[in-house]
């Protein structure tokens, strides 16, 4: 039987290992000692995820700690169990109740699981060892090729359900993993390039160049008047996105798995700001009602089983053409195939002008990789910068654990004062840590067990994709996605960015 504590150590021992070899050697130790019950529970948290999608719980359950317990008792199959029931909470009371629960499982935990469960419920276990380690260490635990267990996880789209089927039954039970209409399968991913040009040189010489578009991503898959809509997270979302429903009924097909986005509309045929699409496949009630005020509209860009016939192996231009065989113009998303990198440029230039993010160039060769981010699409969108002022920062987890990591980021205000934007951990290197943790320390004014607050003097350059309104911070607006691009120790906090130009960037956004 396995322990907390027993995944605890490993995620310790995990984030001090100097390398990959040695992070992948200790998961594999603890993987072959879990039952075929608990593996799919000890993957999960290795991974740095609960099994419960959604708890209810986060950062405010977690601002006063119980006494730790002296010893541990805590198996891994009852802290699992705890969370189903905190989860299944629901109704007048829930959120006491679920505090209150998870105060009690804290209380039973030693000093080490308390910090592996605070990493779980805020999201933020930083041990250096996410799925794709975790996959790696699957596949030796197991004594399979990792490709054959990457393949399973990506099209079962459940990596704890493929290891527990490694681990006990090998390739035989890696193999029932297929796609399958109406299970959701992880999608696949682009990397980055810095211009179209470079996207060609990558993918073509000849390419499709497609809109990149700012929506959610939306997996749709159809079987005769059954429709299920799943999330770039695997999220089953159907109930709440009927628009997509009635849009993939009019397709004439029996059986279809396709992949596309769902964004809001203004009037003009533009985008919404992102946070009127998240606001809209995030409601839950009254969902008729808010298909009537913000309706979404899907674009399609890919297909991956079309009646009967699964299209993943083949190259991007045939899945192209069985996408076009089952779908109006109108739901597909605009598309150029070309071999200029003028003419891309161009199309770039008539995406960004629609207020679009940029453009994916995708080769006409490749295959669907799902759940990798292979070589076959290349995504090119501007980058936004801002010089903002670090005015805190919270002390890291797992391998950052000793370092400032978290840092609260802040424009400057129109009468000298510092407004918030957000907050990140992105982008820090080992080196960039220590270095601004020792510049923090040196600016503290106060300090506590999980954040220093510091003097408004050290500026960052920091990257982001867009500027969206916020009630969580003073000046009603945050950054997504943002990331540290480099310090800027030549600039004073005088020169930062103004909250008035972060502003002007949300109004042309």
């Amino acid at each position: 039987m396995l322990l907390l504590a027993d995944l605890a150590r490993t995620s310790a021992d995990v984030a001090a290992a100097p390398g990959r070899t040695a992070k992948v050697e200790r998961l594999a130790a603890l993987l072959r000692r879990a039952t075929p019950e608990e593996a799919p529970v000890a993957v999960a948290y290795l991974s740095g995820d609960l099994r419960q999608r959604r708890t209810g719980l986060g950062w405010a359950a977690l601002r006063e700690l119980p006494p730790a317990a002296p010893t541990p008792t805590l198996s891994l199959l009852a802290v699992d169990a705890a969370f189903d029931r905190l989860a299944g909470l629901a109704g007048p009371g829930s959120t006491t109740a679920r505090r209150a629960g998870l105060t009690a499982l804290l209380t039973a935990a030693t000093a080490a699981e308390q910090r592996l469960l605070a990493g779980l419920v805020s999201g933020e276990l930083r041990q250096g060892a996410q799925e794709g380690l975790v996959l790696t260490a699957v596949a030796r635990a197991a004594g399979l090729p990792e490709p054959e267990v990457r393949t399973a996880a990506a099209l079962a789209g459940s990596l704890p359900e493929v290891a527990a089927a490694a681990l006990t039954g090998g390739s035989a039970a890696l193999a029932r993993f297929r796609l399958q209409v109406g299970r959701p399968l992880q999608p696949m991913l682009a990397q980055t390039a810095g211009s179209v040009a470079e996207g060609l040189g990558l993918v073509g010489p000849e390419a499709a160049v497609e809109w990149k578009l700012d929506g959610i991503r939306v997996q749709v898959h159809r079987s005769g008047s059954d429709v299920a809509v799943f999330t770039r997270s695997l999220d089953d979302v159907t109930d709440r996105l009927p628009d997509v429903v009635s849009a993939a009924l009019t397709l004439p097909v029996r059986a279809a798995v396709l992949d596309g986005e769902a964004l809001v509309l203004r009037p003009d045929g533009r985008p919404a700001p992102f946070q009127v699409t998240g606001s809209r496949v995030g409601r839950r009630v009254d969902v008729a009602t808010a298909r009537t005020q913000t309706p979404l509209t899907l674009f399609l860009f890919d297909a991956l089983h079309v009646d009967g016939t699964d299209l993943l192996a083949l190259p991007g231009a045939a899945r192209a053409g069985a996408l076009e065989a089952v779908t109006p113009p109108a739901l597909r998303v605009p598309r150029l195939v070309t071999a200029v990198p003028e003419a891309a440029a161009g199309f770039l230039d008539g995406a960004l002008a629609r207020e679009h993010e940029g453009v994916v160039v995708k080769s006409l060769a490749a295959p669907y990789t799902a759940g990798r981010r292979g070589p076959g699409w290349v995504k090119v969108k501007p980058v936004h910068t801002l010089d903002l002022v670090v005015v805190a920062a919270e002390w890291g987890h797992g391998r950052r654990q000793g370092r400032l990591s978290n840092l609260h980021l802040a424009a400057r205000g129109p009468t000298g004062d510092f407004v918030m934007l957000g907050k990140t951990f992105k982008g820090l290197t080992d080196a960039t840590l220590a270095w601004q943790t020792e510049q923090l320390l040196a600016l503290a004014v106060t300090r506590t067990e999980h954040i220093v607050t510091v003097r408004p003097e050290l500026v960052v350059e920091v990257a982001f994709d867009g500027v969206q309104t916020s009630p969580r911070y003073p000046g009603g607006l945050a950054l997504r996605f943002a990331r540290v691009v480099r310090y800027r120790p030549d600039k004073a906090a005088a020169e930062a960015d103004t909250v008035d130009a972060v502003r002007a960037l949300h109004r042309g956004s």
